[in-house]
C-alpha cells in the first residue's frame, strides 16, 4: 500500500517514525542534518568547509530532486535525496543525525529510495559513497563497482563507486 500521490511506502517498524517528501522550506534544517552527519565521521573542519557546497541542500534543490526527510517523534532526523538520469538513479545526499545512527533509520530511507527508483523503473542506483559508509551500503545489497579518485586540501581521497542493479 502506498500514499496516494508519494509512492511512499507504508511506516516501517520503528517506532514514532515517518518518512516524508521534503518541502523547499525545510533545507536549512535538512543542511544541518548533512553537516552534523559528516562531522560525526572526526573530518577536519576545513574539509568540511570546503565540502560546503556538496553538504548544502538548498531549497531549489528539493524542489527538483526526490527528496525525503526522516521524523522520529515528530522531529527531522535524517534526509535522502535521489537525482535522476534517464534510466540511472544517484544517491545524492543520505544522512543521519549521529544521536539517530544504528536505529534502522538509514535503512529506512534508503529503503524509500529503492521504492522510488523501482517506480520510476529506474535500472541502476548507482552510490558515489563516503569511505565510512560504504560497509552500511553493502549491507543494503549494494556491490562496489569502481572508485572515484580525488583530493581534499591537498590529500588523495578515493571514495567507492557502488551500485544496485534494479531491473535485468
Amino acid at each position: 500500500m502506498t500514499i496516494p500521490g508519494t509512492h511512499l511506502e507504508p511506516e516501517r517498524s520503528i517506532r514514532g517514525k515517518k518518512i516524508l517528501r521534503a518541502t523547499p522550506n525545510q533545507a536549512e534544517t535538512l543542511t544541518q542534518i548533512a553537516f552534523a552527519a559528516k562531522r560525526h565521521w572526526g573530518y577536519p573542519e576545513r574539509w568540511i568547509q570546503i565540502w560546503s557546497p556538496l553538504l548544502t541542500i538548498s531549497p531549489e534543490f528539493i524542489a527538483t530532486h526526490d527528496t525525503y526527510v526522516a521524523y522520529m517523534d515528530g522531529e527531522p532526523v535524517g534526509v535522502c535525496a535521489l537525482s535522476v538520469e534517464k534510466e540511472k538513479a544517484s544517491v545524492e545526499h543520505l544522512w543521519v543525525l549521529p544521536d539517530f545512527m544504528g536505529q534502522g533509520i538509514g535503512a529506512a530511507l534508503f529503503r524509500q529510495m529503492l521504492s522510488r527508483c523501482k517506480y520510476m523503473e529506474m535500472r541502476i542506483l548507482e552510490i558515489e559513497s563516503d569511505p565510512n559508509a560504504q560497509g552500511f551500503y553493502e549491507r543494503m545489497g549494494a556491490k562496489v563497482v569502481g572508485e572515484h579518485v580525488g583530493e581534499v586540501d591537498g590529500q588523495p581521497r578515493i571514495l567507492p563507486v557502488l551500485e544496485i542493479v534494479l531491473i535485468c
